[in-house]
């Protein structure tokens, strides 16, 4: 038998060789390596420090760190983030930002008014009224207080509820006679009879009056939060809910070199959804930019009280009595629509908060494949963070698979658990370990802008189940470090239909990484959240360096 180092240098000389580290390959047996080589942006060998040698124009020395497959963003709204922190005023709360009562909104707000000219609009996003003080919604009479001459506007942590000042529900045509709209609702001052400025779910009905924003500043967001994501280690992001003007945008941003992540956009299906062949025509020739679905909405938000549960609220919402959420639209309706897009060819992403919304989303799934079958559709549920034991079964049964928005568990697991579904039903609010148990391939994911882009906060979130406040919330829903890193790469890989490409390191695939300066699986699960990203590397390029060179 030739010697190792000898039988490495009768191989073809790579681009580039990282030795030395902790490679945790991802694959399907979790094989850890020393080293990587890689030829033209793919994998082309991984091994020992001698079955790899050092034949290669650059050899990186890891110097025992530890390199894994590259992040996913598994459900995400890349650059919503940037278009918030460049041209809205932020207005969340402690531990995402610093906004405690009405009067520091409405001053933030107040100060944004300050600088803009009279009749232009003032916009805020990610107000939270559990953490104000004062545990209410902004209403227009408190919008009214910023500014009279400006048509105030601001959007919940959730996406999904906002409140209009006076100015704008006048210019939207928002008043005591306007009909409730279907799937939505315009809340009412019970002793006014008068819109009271807060309308769940049918944002649109103020949002379509608002300024567009430019080409120019879109381009702007997108190298911004480009920037930001290749800093936490995303090399995929995943697009819920892409509409046909931003998919241009991202084209024209990647043509000029202001977005190198990859993209995977599930395309918008609301209004009227596109042909297969239609979404084909959105992706880039080198599959940087890529369709992998349609997105769907039947509910709401849990923490906005849109959710649909099938059992009633915790604590109910003022003026309310067994009050459980409601859906966006009557099962029948979803059934319809989504034996459609399934028949169409689509691979389909609905989402469903509630217990209640994710019943409907399985039972049109049900039928679906019932009337036209199609093995390994990998339908998906997007959030889905109150699935019970029976939902599981058929989410198996189905081979529908779950994207959890396991950020909750942090920001908002306090909250779940004293106001919105009661004890009980907190502890299972993204039930990973259930899902394991059951053999279901699942994601995690930030839902970015409502929680922060941060991978690695979801791992540590997935072993840890810890909250804000410092408490466990669901032990027995842990589940192990490897577990979780697989939720963020190879098993995003595979949701994504990209198994054979991405999310794992292994021969032909693409060589996508991401450097830490310790390794997950030799730490205590405290420590995961206070890893660093060292280097973030796309297609055998580094496009992110912690000390900032290049």
């Amino acid at each position: 038998m030739l010697p190792l180092l000898l039988l490495a240098s009768w191989l073809s000389a790579a681009d580039v060789i990282y030795r030395n580290g902790k490679v945790l390959t991802m694959d399907r047996t979790g094989r850890v390596v020393e080293a990587v080589a890689v030829e033209n942006g793919r994998i082309a060998r991984t091994g020992t420090n001698a079955e790899i040698g050092v034949d290669a124009a650059r050899v990186i020395d890891l110097k025992g760190r530890t390199l894994l497959p590259g992040f996913y963003a598994a459900h995400d709204h890349f650059p919503s983030s940037a278009l918030t922190a460049l041209y809205q005023v932020d207005l969340n709360s402690p531990p995402m930002g610093g906004i405690r009562n009405l009067a520091e909104l409405t001053e933030a707000l107040r100060r944004k008014a300050q600088t803009t000219p009279s009749g232009e609009w003032i916009i805020g996003r990610g107000y939270d009224d559990t953490l104000l003080a004062e545990r209410r919604h902004p209403t227009r009479a408190d919008l009214d207080h910023v500014s009279t001459q400006h048509p105030v506007y601001i959007v919940h942590t959730s996406g999904h509820l906002g409140v209009a000042n006076s100015k704008a529900l006048a210019i939207a045509g928002i008043t005591r006679d306007t009909p409730q709209p279907k799937g939505g609702r315009i809340r009412i001052d019970p002793k006014t009879g008068e819109p009271n400025g807060v309308i769940e779910e049918s944002l649109g009905l103020v949002s379509k009056h608002l300024p567009q924003v430019t080409l120019e500043q879109t381009m702007q967001a997108m190298r911004h939060d480009d920037k930001a994501y290749a800093a936490k280690g995303v090399t995929t992001t995943v697009i819920a809910g892409a509409s046909r003007q931003r998919m241009l945008e991202f084209k024209t941003a990647i043509a000029r070199g202001f977005v190198r992540i990859r993209i995977n956009a599930l395309l918008s299906a609301a209004a009227a959804p596109p042909t297969v062949e239609e979404a084909k025509g959105f992706q880039t020739p080198n599959g940087q930019l890529k369709v992998t679905g349609v997105k769907l909405f039947q509910d709401g938000s849990i923490q906005g009280f849109t959710g649909y549960l099938a059992a009633p609220y915790h604590q109910q919402p003022e003026g309310k009595q067994d009050y459980n959420g409601y859906p966006l639209r009557t099962r029948a309706e979803l059934i319809n629509q989504v034996k459609r897009l399934h028949e169409g060819g689509h691979r389909i992403a609905i989402h469903g908060n509630g217990d209640a919304a994710i019943d409907d989303i399985l039972a049109a799934y049900q039928e679906a494949q019932r009337d036209i079958p199609r093995p390994d559709a990998r339908h998906r549920i997007e959030h889905c963070q109150t699935p019970r034991e029976d939902q599981l079964d058929r989410m198996r049964q189905l081979g529908v698979t779950p994207s959890f928005f396991e950020a909750h568990v942090y920001y908002w697991g306090d909250r779940h658990r004293d106001i919105f579904l009661g004890p009980t039903r907190a502890a299972r609010i993204s039930p990973l370990a259930s899902a394991l148990r059951k053999g279901i391939r699942f994601t995690l994911h930030n839902d970015t802008p409502v929680t922060p882009v941060d991978p690695l906060l979801l791992v540590w979130a997935a072993v840890n189940r810890g909250t804000t406040s410092g408490t466990v919330l669901g032990p027995d829903q842990r589940i192990s470090t490897l577990e979780a890193l697989r939720a963020v790469t190879s098993d995003a890989a595979w949701q994504n239909f990209q198994e054979d490409e991405r999310g794992s390191i292994e021969p032909g695939h693409v060589a996508d990484f991401v450097i830490l300066d310790r390794n997950p699986l030799a730490i205590a699960p405290a420590g995961i959240r206070d890893i660093q990203i060292v280097e973030t590397i796309l297609g055998g390029k580094s496009i992110y360096r912690r000390d900032g060179s290049k």
